[in-house]
């Protein structure tokens, strides 16, 4: 098993090779889709960095969160592109190993740091008087760097866990890039263990943080539901709907992806659901909290009205 597992130098990504006469249009269509999500996560990046109004808490984890989505869509886009432009859809076993390193770091950061905006949310609403005690300067960085260290152990782990056992052909991924189930079928003999151990964790990294963004929202709810007038409680709310969105499109599509069998796998409907989180979820973020957020609206109208002051 050892020498055979040699065998499988490269993959190949079947991703969209069904769909030849439609090449054209995917690329452009996925071009647009990520240059649009690179330029709009960028330009919340540069409003919190470049605006007095905008040096909360919320707003620090907001930047972290929007170049998360620029690195997490540069890890599958580019490649997808570079397959639906040339047609070569070999990937060598380092480049697989490599992106599904990269997409697990950057997706479990993400979820931790959701878990982290959503404790902001909480002691913002709940503990108002002791919010700036709570999440002061020195516990943003802190909670920001645990969540990057805790992608990189999940990453690394679950990379490493995966290109150890052996794999000796077929080599043909049913996706569009090396994701943890279908690159998992490849795998020679049972796997059964470690299907059920690749599971286990995931549920811990998603389930986790996911519970305890129930847990302060649970706590938020019973917070807004006192307050007395119905326009505080209309203020309060609005100050975590944009979260509230991003959490649901994350964590809905996260779980139902990675806590289940393998067995479960479909390769003509599971590469549409990664497509949505890996590729249409990213440019979402910036549409969601500009459209849904008074001060960031605010900070890109003063932004506007520096560079062209006579045109406004």
């Amino acid at each position: 098993m050892g020498t055979n597992a040699s065998l499988v130098t490269e993959f190949v990504l079947v991703g969209f090779s069904r769909l030849v006469h439609l090449h054209g249009l995917l690329f452009s269509l996925f071009l647009a889709v990520y240059l649009l999500t690179v330029a709009g996560n960028l330009l919340i990046v540069a409003l919190v960095s470049t605006d007095a109004a905008l040096q909360s808490p919320m707003y620090f984890f907001l930047r972290i969160l929007s170049a998360l989505e620029i690195c997490y869509t540069s890890v599958t886009v580019p490649l997808l592109l570079h397959h639906l432009l040339t047609g070569r859809r070999h990937i060598p076993r380092s480049g697989c190993a490599l992106q599904m390193f990269f997409f697990l770091f950057f997706g479990a950061t993400e979820c931790c740091l959701l878990a982290a905006m959503a404790y902001d949310r909480y002691a913002a609403i709940c503990e108002p008087l002791r919010y700036q005690m709570l999440l002061s300067r020195r516990v943003c960085v802190q909670l920001a760097g645990a969540a990057w260290a805790c992608g990189a152990l999940v990453g690394l782990g679950h990379t490493s866990f995966i290109f150890s056992l052996p794999f000796c052909g077929p080599n043909a991924i049913p996706h569009f890039f090396c994701e943890i189930q279908p690159v998992l079928q490849l795998v020679c003999g049972d796997t059964s263990l470690n299907e059920l151990q690749i599971i286990l964790a995931a549920a811990l990294i998603i389930l986790c943080p996911f519970g305890l963004i129930l847990s302060s929202y649970g706590r938020i709810l019973v917070t807004i539901f006192r307050i007395p007038s119905a326009a505080g409680r209309r203020k309060a709310f609005s100050t975590c709907s944009s979260h509230l969105v991003v959490v649901s499109l994350f964590y809905g599509t996260a779980i139902f992806i990675y806590i289940r069998p393998k067995a479960s796998y479909d390769p003509a409907t599971d590469p549409l659901l990664s497509l949505f989180y890996a590729v249409i979820t990213p440019i979402l973020n910036p549409v969601i909290y500009s459209l849904r957020n008074a001060d960031v609206k605010a900070a890109l109208k003063r932004s506007i009205q520096k560079m062209g002051p006579s045109e406004i």
